[in-house]
């Protein structure tokens, strides 16, 4: 049986992907992992490639889900990334965050509110 966090951040995940999809973001990859790092969602904007991190929340208790986001985990997305357009091609690149804020209705989650941050962070960190 799947696990409360993994559940909430699959439900997360999906929703992002159907708000993309909506505003015609091509989705080419999904959960893109390497050793030592993981891309939840990997996009096409234009002549953009988009690494995407997905951060669901149900409340503020820990900060904003773009809180979550550390040094750490961007440095682990950058390079996911370069491994990526080392294998599919160089192109121009873009780190995104989407927050996706649930509720809860009964043992289902219920979409609130996302929250699509373009250019989050760079290589730099």
């Amino acid at each position: 049986m799947e696990g409360y966090n993994k559940s909430l951040g699959k439900f997360g995940e999906q929703c992002a992907e159907k708000f993309l999809k909506k505003k015609k973001y091509k989705i080419l990859n999904r959960n893109f992992l390497i050793r030592g790092g993981e891309i939840d969602l990997i996009a096409q904007k234009g002549e953009y490639l988009v690494f995407i991190e997905v951060k669901t929340r149900t409340d503020f208790k820990f900060g904003t889900p773009s809180d979550a986001v550390t040094y750490h985990k961007k440095q682990r997305m950058i390079k996911a990334a370069g491994v990526y357009l080392q294998r599919y091609g160089n192109a121009y690149a873009r780190f995104d965050v989407i927050e996706v804020f649930v509720g809860k209705c009964g043992d289902k989650f219920k979409l609130e509110k996302i929250n699509h941050i373009t250019n989050a962070f760079t290589k730099e960190g």
